[in-house]
């Protein structure tokens, strides 16, 4: 993501940018190029092309959207308050409850605990409630041609998205997503569609859309691929003491050992060889700073989004719905 300063003179530069042609990208030498790509590459029709990117719509409130996200712009204590509460809490019940058997075999085939799969998708979606009211055609458009900071990315991301359409027999000028072009319970961009999304119910289809089925699964296998441990610690909070700053690393990735944190006075009570890696974080919470030490399995959370702030949204969440097993299980 781009920097806060980056993010506000970009959204001063979409706001004063001229208006799109009717015609739209396809009349411009970068959604030419696009077009040319698909078609030599991966034997697109020229004229379907031409058609679905006439259609798509400059969006600016998503080139606003994507330059201030909250995970950049929030403390812990307030980016907790928007994702535990009370409903939130009760809906994951219910969705665990009526999805048993299915987050029971991904469990069991897949290694991935279940509370964890359904915060996910709590987090994300408020289980399947709110996938996106944006087009995926317009987030990613807009995205690929009008945000220069990751066009490329987005570019990518919209080739990825049609050959999902293609794939899964899906019209991809209807299809409804996230402003970042994110789709389904668990939002996967195009990409991670292509790649982790499974057909868990076995109909022939990979659909994490509109079925739960499939999305419980997929986002298992997403976490599984990632090298997620079963059983293993995720965060633990520690005591907040003057730790020397050399144990706060830098990065998302744990760099230091649980022997090197032992070594340095911090005693951790999960089950963790020494060997383990780990990385120590400290955030903001409602009664001040707390210090987590973290393990391999906060850090796949990340690779789904890369934000620790959304690795602890899914931490708590997950705790709060393992709280009363009873309510999930049936």
């Amino acid at each position: 993501m781009p920097s806060r300063i980056m993010g506000v003179a970009l959204g001063l530069w979409a706001a004063l940018a001229p208006p799109l042609a009717v015609a739209g990208y396809v009349e411009t030498p970068a959604g030419q190029a696009f077009v040319d790509e698909m078609v030599r590459q991966h034997g697109f029709d020229r004229s379907k092309l031409e058609i679905w990117l006439s259609g798509a719509q400059r969006q600016s409130s998503i080139i606003e959207a994507i330059s201030h996200p909250a995970e950049h712009t929030l403390e812990w204590r307030e980016y907790r308050r928007i994702f535990i509460k009370p409903a939130r809490i009760e809906k994951g019940h219910a969705f665990l409850q009526a999805h048993a058997d299915t987050f029971a075999r991904a469990e069991q085939e897949l290694g991935v605990s279940r509370y964890i799969v359904a915060a996910i998708i709590g987090v994300e979606t408020q289980y399947g409630e709110y996938a996106g009211n944006y087009r995926v055609l317009d987030a990613l458009t807009t995205l690929a041609f009008d945000y220069p900071p990751r066009s490329t990315f987005f570019r990518k991301q919209l080739g990825e998205f049609f050959l999902m359409a293609r794939e899964q027999e899906l019209d991809p000028t209807v299809l409804k997503g996230s402003y970042a072009g994110a789709m389904g319970f668990g939002q996967f961009i195009p990409s991670s569609y292509r790649e982790f999304a499974i057909d868990f119910d076995h109909d022939g289809r990979a659909d994490i859309v509109n079925n739960p089925v499939d999305a419980i699964g997929s986002v298992a296998n997403y976490f599984a691929r990632h090298g997620w441990q079963a059983g293993g610690p995720v965060a633990e909070q520690v005591t907040a003491t003057d730790y020397p700053p050399s144990l706060f690393t830098e990065g998302l990735a744990p760099k230091l050992t649980v022997a090197d944190y032992k070594a340095a006075g911090l005693v951790p009570k999960a089950a963790a060889s020494p060997e383990t890696r780990a990385r120590l974080m400290r955030v903001q919470a409602e009664e001040g700073q707390e210090d987590w030490l973290t393990y391999p399995n906060f850090y796949v959370i990340t690779r789904y989004n890369h934000s620790q702030l959304y690795a602890m949204a899914v931490l708590a969440l997950s705790q709060a719905l393992a709280q009363h097993p009873d309510k999930a299980r049936g």
